[in-house]
């Protein structure tokens, strides 16, 4: 049997990040799971205590450097290195209409919205990479996976894609094109992802995917990638995605 991988996972309360956690945790691996809110974070409070020796909640407001650095510290304090970071938080939108849709239309455009919503998309995932690059350099074959959208992809964009949130996948997409080729260096193999579209508090209920058809097939790519992967955009099927 191959050693557990040792990984952080960003928003780990729900959804994805949350389902990812588990099904690490099932087949024996390490998991840092970051959430801003641990207290609140029942779901994987639960899973936490199932798991005990497998899984440790790390308190992560992606927004916030001193944050990152107390997670990065707390990390650190367990293991000499990570083999895989999953850049998983994120917001669909900075407010919502009654649909769940983003609110934002041509004509109430607004800095602040805008703004929010990429340094959480795409700012944040890059900062967090900056912070744990050390202990990814580190890791035996480590893996930088970051859970963008294809909605980020510039040429599928005919139209129809919601301002703040295509912009800010985009903008991820771009910032991990150029940390791979700086992390290459640094033995870290860097993707962006697109789980598809799945049944998640942001992906709504009319969404085809599971949550754990997603993660699960995502993770079957994870465990598949070599250093000749690195820099590609991949769904969770593995699929080449357009740029």
């Amino acid at each position: 049997m191959p050693d557990p991988l040792r990984i952080f996972v960003t928003g780990a309360s729900r959804g994805l990040g949350l389902e990812f956690t588990r099904q690490f945790a099932a087949r024996g691996d390490r998991v840092f799971a970051g959430v801003r809110e641990p207290n609140v974070a029942k779901d994987l409070q639960r899973l936490a205590h199932e798991h005990k020796d497998r899984v440790s909640i790390v308190g992560l407001d992606v927004g916030d450097a001193h944050s990152i650095a107390a997670a990065h510290k707390a990390v650190a304090a367990h293991v000499d290195g990570l083999d895989l970071l999953i850049n998983n938080a994120g917001v669909y939108a900075a407010r919502v209409d009654r649909t769940g849709q983003p609110a934002e239309k041509l004509g109430d455009l607004q800095f602040d919205a805008a703004l929010h919503v990429l340094r959480t998309n795409a700012v944040a995932p890059l900062i967090i990479a900056q912070q744990f690059l050390d202990l990814l350099s580190r890791g035996r074959s480590a893996k930088l996976v970051n859970i963008t959208s294809g909605y980020g992809s510039v040429s599928g964009n005919t139209g129809g894609f919601p301002y703040y949130y295509a912009a800010s996948k985009a903008a991820l997409n771009m910032f991990m094109r150029s940390f791979a080729a700086d992390a290459w260096s640094r033995g870290v193999t860097t993707i962006v992802m697109n789980p598809g579209w799945v049944r998640t508090d942001m992906g709504t209920s009319a969404a085809p995917l599971a949550p754990e058809e997603s993660v699960g097939g995502m993770i079957k790519v994870i465990d598949r990638l070599t250093p000749k992967d690195n820099n590609r955009f991949l769904n969770h099927q593995g699929k080449e995605e357009p740029w």
